[in-house]
């Protein structure tokens, strides 16, 4: 197959209610944008002032691994897409719209006139997105820049991303979320509450990509359905790729965060619990007043409330999760190691010219694999939301990686290839110089960009955890 760019279950059970969702306290300016007065942060504090103080916690949620320092090998993977330049750990919701502006991923302005990174990328960062996208249309929003919206970022994750203006009714804001639902025959308007909370996180925790043909707008593909296998066909059917990889010429596709989709066919989906059941705890203030905890945390932090019901030994718990994880990561790192082979191999035989009738079985096996690989490790906490899944994807990522390399072989003897020279990936900074990347070069331009335009114009939560010379 020749490509050209272009072209679940619901859940019953028990839910104690989402009542706001994150931002910071230390940085309040002109909400007035985004929200009512009845949900300013003044009056939601007034209203709602224990989860308004847990949600504001958030901002204490500072620490971040640098992921390509840990798996250097990712960067050959996503070689030829920003996610080779630099790629962290999530973090406190509070620091959403800072992240995202500081990112290499997400670079400078472009030169006047031209197009740049899409206006889509600010989708699940700020309440104010939903108030631009009623201005400017679905379409006309994703169609600007970037950067060009900074300036339009006045609040990161709130109560209104979740809730209905001033109250502690659900809400589903964002259009592409909206759309997804109906897809898969879950209209909001339709779920209970413990299935709708489930779909307020999972308009942001899931997988998506940007339609080219739709200006870029933000595009949740789920014709099919939601697994790896059927998210895959819907992306093979459009012949869609997100790039080439400059070494194999393969067409990647980018899973991004799909905690929606495998919570989805996960144990915990099937006996009702849900993402607010594990990381919004119900807590007591003071005075005994029960509320929802805010703060989204790690569900062993409190182990009491949420997960003790069903697992009495949280000693054993802790061993199986560990179990879990030690497994899928051995996995992900032997799918890594084959694919940066593959991508290599796939590489030395076009060089020694081979044609796509040769290379098109090997290069699918990797763009497959690839995907696997991604939709896996792409989700945050796989171990614990569905281990059983991640384990599924990575044994075929690694048959599909394999399967690859066997192609390959054969194309590299019949053109009498009997050397591959592969890429030094024992550290970041080797891998990015495999591929091209100049780390020095694309920092110096950031953070003249920070100091010259999102320090000096962009509002203050734009430079939350970040200091400003």
């Amino acid at each position: 197959m020749l490509f050209n760019k272009g072209l679940f279950s619901s859940t019953l059970g028990r839910n104690k209610g989402l009542l706001l969702t994150l931002l910071g306290s230390v940085m309040w300016i002109s909400y007035g944008y985004a929200q009512t007065e009845s949900a300013s942060p003044k009056a939601m504090q007034a209203k709602f002032p224990n989860q308004y103080m847990s949600w504001a916690a958030t901002s204490e949620q500072e620490e971040r691994t640098d992921m390509l320092a840990s798996y250097p090998a990712a960067i050959v993977l996503w070689a030829g897409s920003a996610y080779a330049k630099e790629y962290h750990s999530p973090r406190g919701h509070h620091f959403a719209v800072a992240d995202v502006s500081h990112t290499l991923r997400t670079g400078v302005a472009p030169a006047a006139g031209e197009k740049g990174l899409s206006a889509s990328c600010w989708t699940c960062k700020s309440p104010d997105v939903p108030r631009l996208i009623d201005k400017l249309g679905v379409e006309g929003f994703s169609a600007q820049n970037f950067t060009d919206l900074g300036t339009e970022m006045n609040s990161v994750v709130y109560c209104t991303d979740c809730h209905v203006n001033g109250s502690a009714e659900l809400s589903l804001p964002r259009p592409h979320a909206q759309d997804a639902m109906a897809k898969v025959h879950l209209p909001f308007d339709k779920q209970d509450s413990n299935m709708q909370g489930a779909q307020v996180c999972g308009q942001c925790h899931v997988t998506y990509y940007f339609q080219p043909e739709r200006s870029n707008k933000v595009n949740i593909p789920w014709i099919f359905g939601s697994t790896a296998d059927l998210i895959e066909k819907y992306y093979d059917a459009r012949r869609f790729y997100e790039w080439i990889h400059p070494v194999s010429k393969t067409p990647i596709l980018k899973a991004r965060h799909p905690e929606f989709e495998h919570w989805s066919r996960s144990q915990h989906a099937e006996v009702g619990v849900t993402c607010i059941s594990c990381h919004m705890p119900p807590a007591k203030d003071a005075t005994g007043q029960e509320f929802t905890n805010h703060q989204v945390s790690d569900a062993l932090a409190n182990y009491e409330q949420v997960c003790q019901d069903c697992h009495g030994n949280k000693s054993a718990l802790v061993d199986s999760l560990q179990q879990a994880k030690t497994q899928i990561d051995a996995k992900a790192r032997e799918v890594e190691g084959l694919l940066v082979k593959a991508h290599y191999e796939a590489g030395a035989a076009w060089e020694a010219g081979a044609n796509w009738a040769m290379m098109n079985d090997a290069i699918m096996a990797i763009r497959h694999s690839q995907w696997r690989w991604d939709f896996a490790m792409s989700s945050h906490g796989i171990y614990a939301h569905n281990p059983e899944e991640g384990n599924e994807l990575l044994d075929k990522a690694i048959v599909q990686a394999n399967e690859a390399r066997r192609h390959l072989a054969a194309v590299l003897k019949e053109l009498a290839v009997t050397q591959v020279n592969y890429p030094d990936i024992s550290t970041k900074q080797t891998a990015q110089q495999a591929v091209g990347i100049d780390l020095d070069k694309l920092t110096e331009e950031k953070q003249a960009f920070i100091k010259q335009e999102i320090d000096e114009h962009w509002p203050a939560v734009s430079h939350h955890g970040y200091s400003i010379d």
